[in-house]
């Protein structure tokens, strides 16, 4: 039988069609693999948040809670990273301390993804990269997903035309029902963001928590940048922590929690909750609206000749020149901001310490790859 060439060419274009699908759906489900981490000998505990929610098992919602605890009676400290998983320094560094943080007093309780649905898709819009690959000092690669800002639409599907807040009434855009840091403190039997919002609430009063952060990253050219915002009864202990930071010679400043702006981690989780609530942002070219091409080299290497040209013209408050921005500096600021907290936290409640032993200073965490402080997966293996 003789085929025709429009029917082979119409095979051919089917067959190179399957292909496609199947290779644009391998790519797309690669996100949805939880990356590796590599707890240290002094985590404690590894809980999932389905712990505290069952709901939450089996979706992409659910995710690791790591604990870290002295043994000796203190404070609690909450760690929240990856509520915007495309913030890429506010999971790295809390990453680097289930790796690597020792404990001498007190708890930690650190959640790397937080809204790890988010952590499983890309954001396409805006050209960001879907992973990110950091070395080890051994030569090995750790891979990281890159994340997005909201919920996965696989989980949670349409967006309203208006999201509302449960708990106050407040509205804004649709999109923002995917946003957990619009969610808080969420409902159990809520739509999808609300139960993981609900179950990091029921972390932090399940765990006695006592202050927690939220770790993220903001445009260059964002007003509340380099700076940690915390709620009033957070303001002294983030007031004397940010002194102890100038006078080493990181520049921070603190902003008190948004009157009128509801649903954010650092008002809700502390209105519901004993914990004191903080959040901390750093300057992330690759979030900005000034940026060139955004793929991980920008994420890593945090250098943009737009914002270089965007700081001359005095159009942003994070200042650029060619050293940029890097994912070390981003992360070393958050980690001694954590350091500065805890330290600061344990001179106000002295029956409460929380001391970290062996944590690398500000200058050292610049000044290195983050990932000399990454286990490797090679040296586990070899244990």
């Amino acid at each position: 039988m003789k085929i025709k060439p429009t029917s082979l060419l119409a095979c051919v274009v089917s067959g190179l069609l399957v292909l496609t699908a199947v290779l644009s759906y391998n790519n797309f489900t690669r996100q949805w693999k939880d990356d590796l981490i590599i707890p240290s000998k002094h985590v404690t505990t590894v809980k999932w948040l389905s712990d505290y929610l069952p709901w939450l098992k089996g979706t992409r919602g659910d995710s690791r809670v790591f604990i870290i605890d002295s043994g000796v009676p203190g404070g609690t400290f909450g760690l929240l990273g990856g509520t915007h998983p495309d913030e890429q320094a506010g999971w790295m560094a809390a990453i680097i301390l289930v790796e690597k943080l020792q404990l001498k007093s007190g708890k930690m309780v650190i959640i790397p993804h937080a809204n790890n649905s988010a952590m499983t898709h890309s954001f396409p819009q805006e050209a960001t990269p879907q992973f990110i690959h950091i070395p080890t000092d051994d030569g090995a690669v750790r891979v990281f997903r890159g994340g997005s800002r909201g919920t996965n639409p696989v989980d949670y599907w349409p967006d309203p035309e208006v999201f509302s807040h449960y708990q106050t009434g407040q509205k804004l855009s649709g999109e923002e029902v995917r946003n957990l840091n619009r969610n808080y403190p969420g409902r159990p039997d809520g739509q999808f963001t609300e139960r993981v919002a609900h179950a990091i609430f029921k972390v932090l009063i399940d765990e006695g928590v006592d202050i927690n952060l939220d770790l993220h990253e903001a445009w260059p050219e964002y007003p509340f940048v380099n700076a940690v915002g915390a709620d009033q009864r957070a303001s002294d202990i983030a007031s004397l922590a940010a002194l102890d930071l100038r006078m080493e010679g990181v520049e921070i400043g603190v902003e008190a929690v948004p009157k009128k702006f509801r649903g954010l981690s650092y008002r809700e989780l502390s209105e519901y909750s004993n914990a004191m609530g903080l959040l901390a942002e750093t300057p992330n070219a690759s979030q900005g609206r000034i940026r060139g091409i955004t793929d991980e080299t920008l994420v890593i290497k945090g250098q943009d000749e737009f914002y270089v040209t965007a700081t001359q013209l005095g159009r942003t408050f994070a200042k650029f020149d060619e050293h940029g921005w890097p994912l070390s500096k981003r992360v070393a600021r958050h980690i001694a901001l954590i350091n500065a907290l805890a330290r600061t936290y344990t001179e106000t409640y002295p029956e409460k310490p929380i001391e970290f032993e062996n944590m690398p200073t500000y200058d050292e965490l610049v000044d290195t790859p983050v990932g000399h402080f990454l286990n490797s997966p090679a040296a586990v293996a070899g244990n």
